[in-house]
């Protein structure tokens, strides 16, 4: 008659207990190797702090005097370092009037209205960016949610206009595909507009942005749908689709290129909506050192009542610098240009 002494189910629960206890053990030390990652990839980033002096000056025949802004931008902000393929960028700017140079008006902001030419150039102190950012570069795609520049192509539709102290940024999501060889597509939704006239004309809105490229052998070709809803500031809707085609061809002593792109616009408005088209054509050649470029860009119009609109352009990039078409007229707009582009000595000069 045998008899159960108990000894194998203590030993089973000994081992069971001991397996369970290294386990534990194993995740704690796991999470806090992880915790350490972490906080190294915080602590182990990139601050920075840069400044611009600028001085702009407007001379326009007018009865408003002449403008002349001299303004300092402080750019200080802080970019972690990458963990697990997060990382995060949070940065604030300051623009001020420095050495007397306040001889100009910001109507947008009630600065000296009616009195100087313009020169958008508001004092402001704020947040410019702000978001957390996940990359697979294995997998080809990266997200960013929260407050980020958003620049496309050229920048004709949507930009961050750097010309300016106050950059234009936009608060949402946007993502970036790449898994698929020679197209990249990128899309985003924007739910506000912080733009270059500091935080109180900034705009809320329910932007929707998708642009498409794939690159062939004599080529990239494009397309683009960029559907805005100018929430604060209007009812109604602003919808662009288009298409793009832009190139370059190498001959024995000069590179020349070209750039094709056409769009349609439809605007709604409080009982009534606008159609209006949008053509660019650009050829240039590049003679080391020296590039030329010829370019036509029409924006057009529904029979004068409305012009071809791009409000999230980087708008003084185009039109002749001079910043007189920041709004399209309603009788629309043609441009034609010339541009030379070269090195002097160690200057990049340009002559437009």
């Amino acid at each position: 008659m045998s008899r159960d002494t108990g000894i194998s189910d203590a030993r089973l629960s000994g081992t069971s207990v001991g397996t369970i206890a290294l386990l534990s053990l194993l995740q704690v030390a796991t999470v806090y190797a992880e915790a350490e990652e972490l906080a190294a990839a915080v602590t182990g980033g990139k601050a920075y702090i840069n400044f611009n002096l600028r001085y702009e000056g407007v001379d326009e025949d007018n009865a408003l005097d002449d403008a002349a802004a001299t303004t300092l931008l402080t750019r200080f902000g802080y970019k972690t370092d990458v963990w697990k393929g997060f990382s995060a960028h949070v940065e604030f700017e300051d623009s001020r009037i420095v050495l007397g140079g306040n001889r100009f008006s910001v109507p947008p902001t009630g600065f000296n209205p009616g009195v100087f030419c313009v020169v958008d150039v508001p004092e402001s102190t704020e947040l410019e960016l702000a978001y957390l950012q996940y990359a697979d570069m294995e997998r080809g795609y990266s997200v960013r949610l929260g407050r980020q520049i958003v620049s496309y192509d050229s920048q004709r539709f949507v930009g961050a206009v750097p010309w300016r102290q106050d950059w234009q940024t936009f608060d949402g999501i946007h993502a970036e595909l790449t898994s698929i060889e020679h197209l990249t597509v990128k899309l985003g939704h924007v739910y506000k507009r912080n733009r270059i006239f500091a935080d109180e004309r900034d705009i809320n809105s329910s932007d929707n942005l998708l642009d498409v490229s794939y690159t062939l052998h004599f080529g990239t070709v494009g397309g683009y749908a960029y559907l805005l809803d100018n929430g604060d500031i209007a009812a109604g809707g602003l919808d662009t689709v288009g298409a793009r085609l832009k190139g370059s061809h190498s001959l024995e002593s000069a590179k020349l290129s070209y750039k094709v792109e056409y769009a349609t616009q439809e605007a709604e408005g409080v009982g009534s909506d606008f159609d209006a088209d949008y053509l660019g054509l650009e050829v240039g050649a590049a003679f080391e050192p020296v590039t030329v470029k010829l370019g036509l860009e029409v924006l057009g119009s529904d029979s004068g009542q409305y012009g071809f609109a791009t409000p999230l352009a980087t708008l003084h990039k185009f039109n002749g610098w001079a910043d007189l078409f920041l709004g399209t007229p309603a009788e629309g707009l043609e441009d034609r240009y010339i541009s030379i582009c070269g090195k002097l000595q160690n200057f990049n000069v340009t002559v437009f």
